[in-house]
């Protein structure tokens, strides 16, 4: 598992977030059966930056907490099997499966970690969860899909021992 991790702006969330972030994505990948080395992209970045990409790419005019950009469209989430026949989703030097891009809004972690009561790790961990589920295929926009996601996330963090 590759994990590209950048982060900017000056605020910082005292808390090992590349770290984090490797021990979250591998979590998921496994509790996925992910049959291959993955590459993830996640960038840590302040309000003013994920509105300006929420506006750009989604057309919504305000910040954000966390925007996935998956590189796959799954026909099926989490099911891995159609890869087999496909080139284009590996990166051509590693073999790794390319799955996309998460953003992360920094003030955002912070203001919804006080405002629901949990640490700034369960709040950084949640959003990664959440981000790399959409990067394999799930989804919430119907009330099933939603009610299978949020059972996902919240298996996934109990496994890490990252609760509220």
């Amino acid at each position: 598992m590759t994990l590209y991790f950048e982060e900017e702006g000056e605020q910082t969330l005292d808390i090992p977030c590349q770290e984090i972030a490797s021990e979250v994505t591998e979590a998921v990948l496994d509790y996925a059966g992910c049959p291959y080395e993955a590459e993830v992209n996640l960038l840590l970045t302040t309000d003013p930056e994920i509105h300006r990409m929420n506006l750009e790419f989604r057309g919504i005019d305000r910040p954000t907490d966390v925007l996935s950009f998956p590189m796959i469209d799954f026909a099926v989430p989490g099911s891995f099997e159609f890869l087999e026949k496909r080139d284009d989703c590996f990166h051509p030097e590693t073999g790794e499966l390319v799955l996309g891009d998460i953003v992360i809004s920094k003030d955002k972690v912070t203001m919804q970690a006080e405002e629901y009561g949990h640490s700034v790790k369960r709040e950084f961990a949640f959003l990664i969860v959440h981000s790399m589920l959409h990067l394999i295929g799930y989804d919430h926009m119907e009330e099933e899909e939603r009610m299978v996601m949020e059972e996902k996330q919240r298996q996934i963090l109990e496994k890490l021992q990252i609760l509220r």
